[in-house]
């Protein structure tokens, strides 16, 4: 604790004693009341920033201005906390509901949607930036969990890969398990990844229940590698993700990604070196979502980023940086993106509460198959 300097010195010996009295009277209010909150000249002291926790899977990304701005107009410093892929991020939010690690959590999508809202970890909060989302991307009416972004799981392939290899690319889901095509693709597990979840209920639908493990009996004979996440799959083995390191020219990922080959082109390229494979049955729609966690430090705060979340100035920045559809509509794609990213022509759309209904039985058959 810091002294009082309420008295500096005392000329007069008359005073000595009312002096000592006073000191006495001072050092006991220092004692009381603490540290004064004014500075040296006399003004309040500026609030120290709240800190919020934003909890996210791996593959978030948001510009640094951009949060930066959020920061300066509330007065707060933004902790991202990322928790693995999406699976496993939720699966930790699930776990730690007693203790929340963070204020609010994204990335909950809509094959994850109807048990992230079972487990009862978010609380509701109907945003006022809602009146400029599309309804067809709101998939919880009690507003626990808000749209954010959207985008097509499908197949990428690195179209010059396949024309030095004079090797024709495939046309359907049942090329993946011919031979010409062993060993070149790759695809994250849909235990805990979210687009390896989409890929898998695509074939579910593509196939029925009863064809979709015969599909995928044929691609483990045919050399599939299956990843823990998409970030693997895509930076480590892909060929076009991995700057040539891996040998994989065939992942899943999204319609949206050729444009981030542009974009972290290191040979000065103008057009992706992937390709959209738009095989029947092999599209998703993937819808991305916020909430704010129940029991969170800062409640009002995190509600306040959910509303930066759906309003313009975060969306804008969400084509470039996360490679996805910004879910407000108010907002203008970048020419990169609308000149390379597309929209599969008839994607399969899944009912989250069929998928909480089935989603352990259809998992735990496909793992049977895949470690026989």
């Amino acid at each position: 604790m810091k002294p009082c300097r309420l008295i500096q010195q005392w000329r007069h010996r008359g005073w000595l004693l009312a002096a000592s009295l006073l000191v006495m009277a001072a050092l006991t209010a220092c004692q009381t009341v603490g540290q004064s909150n004014e500075t040296p000249t006399g003004q309040a002291a500026p609030a120290a920033p709240t800190t919020l926790v934003l909890a996210s899977h791996d593959s978030f990304a948001i510009g640094e201005e951009v949060i930066a701005a959020f920061e300066a107009e509330h007065n707060a410093t933004v902790q991202v906390l990322t928790l693995g892929d999406a699976g496993e991020a939720l699966n930790k939010i699930i776990l730690s509901k007693d203790a929340p690690l963070a204020d609010l959590f994204f990335g909950v999508d809509n094959s994850f949607l109807s048990r992230a809202l079972a487990a009862d970890v978010f609380a509701p909060y109907p945003s006022p930036l809602l009146e400029q989302i599309p309804d067809d991307l709101e998939l919880d009416p009690e507003h626990r969990l808000l749209p954010v972004d959207y985008g097509f799981v499908n197949l990428n392939a690195d179209s010059e890969w396949f024309t030095q290899k004079d090797i024709p690319l495939p046309q359907t889901l049942e090329d993946l398990t011919d031979p010409t095509y062993k060993g070149l693709f790759v695809t994250p597990n849909p235990a805990t990844s979210s687009p390896g979840l989409a890929f898998l209920l695509a074939t579910i639908d593509h196939f029925g229940e009863d064809g979709y493990l015969d599909f995928w009996r044929a691609l483990k004979a045919n050399d599939v590698l299956i990843t823990d996440g998409w970030s693997e799959a895509y930076f480590e083995h892909f060929t076009v993700g991995s700057g040539g390191a891996g040998d994989r020219p065939l992942v899943l990922s999204y319609s949206t990604s050729p444009p981030a080959d542009v974009v972290y082109a290191t040979d000065g390229r103008t057009k992706p070196a992937s390709v959209n494979l738009f095989l029947p049955g092999s599209a998703f729609r993937q819808i991305e979502f916020v909430g704010v966690l129940k029991g969170a430090a800062q409640p009002e705060l995190a509600q306040r980023f959910v509303d930066f979340m759906l309003d313009t100035t975060f969306q804008a920045d969400i084509p470039l940086q996360m490679f996805v559809y910004p879910a407000n509509p108010n907002v203008a794609l970048p020419e990169l993106f609308t000149a390379f990213a597309q929209t599969p022509p008839d994607p399969v759309v899944f009912d989250p509460f069929a998928i909480e209904a089935n989603r352990q039985r259809w998992l735990q058959a496909w793992a049977d198959v895949m470690s026989q």
